[in-house]
């Protein structure tokens, strides 16, 4: 048999089951401090930001970056430390589903501070939704639960979105209440699914 063909035939045989297995690398510790990242950061964002469309965006995006760094701080340590080349490439698959929702969410704020200022109201609805169609891609390898908390993050943009007005004061706690939910709801959900099932092994 063709060697190549051969190391084809087991990289696939890996892909598909890579597929069925349900990724381990979020845990809720990190994913419920992500959301009380976006909590704090709406209690201590600056009341000027909420006149300052451009300001706000950047604040927020900079809050992003944290929270998305303390949300995988586990995963990144375990493919620098501990996971194989096979862990490895499973992480690269798992966490490729959802960093292209993360780059629209960026690339809709640019596009949205560089045209016109006033459309930075619209930007915590679309990065509600943007998360939740980064968790609904992620969901075959996570928890079957985890669509729920893509459809509250869905839910909960649309409603930010038709509530969203023209010159209305910015307000942080679109965002940090929205965020700090919906990661305590998915830290829940790894919790219950994932580590209580752990624990009791």
């Amino acid at each position: 048999m063709d060697v190549t063909r051969a190391l084809d035939q087991i990289a696939e045989i890996h892909a598909h089951l890579a597929k069925g297995e349900v990724y381990r690398g979020y845990r809720s510790l990190p994913i419920a401090a992500s959301g009380l990242i976006g909590v704090a950061a709406a209690a201590l964002q600056p009341a000027p930001l909420a006149r300052e469309p451009i300001g706000f965006a950047i604040y927020w995006a900079g809050v992003a970056l944290l929270a998305m760094l303390v949300g995988s701080s586990e995963i990144l340590y375990n493919y620098a430390m501990r996971e194989t080349a096979t862990g490895r490439r499973h992480t690269r698959k798992v966490v490729g589903q959802f960093l292209p929702s993360v780059g629209a969410g960026g690339a809709i704020a640019a596009c949205f501070c560089r045209i016109d200022p006033s459309l930075v109201v619209l930007l915590p609805g679309l990065w509600a939704i943007c998360f939740g169609l980064g968790t609904f891609a992620s969901r075959p390898y996570l928890p079957r639960a985890s669509g729920w908390v893509a459809l509250f993050y869905y839910a909960a943009g649309f409603m930010l979105l038709a509530s969203a007005s023209s010159g209305a004061p910015l307000n942080g706690w679109w965002i940090g209440v929205t965020f700090g939910t919906g990661q305590a709801l998915a830290a829940l959900v790894l919790w219950w699914n994932l580590e209580r099932t752990e624990h009791h092994a």
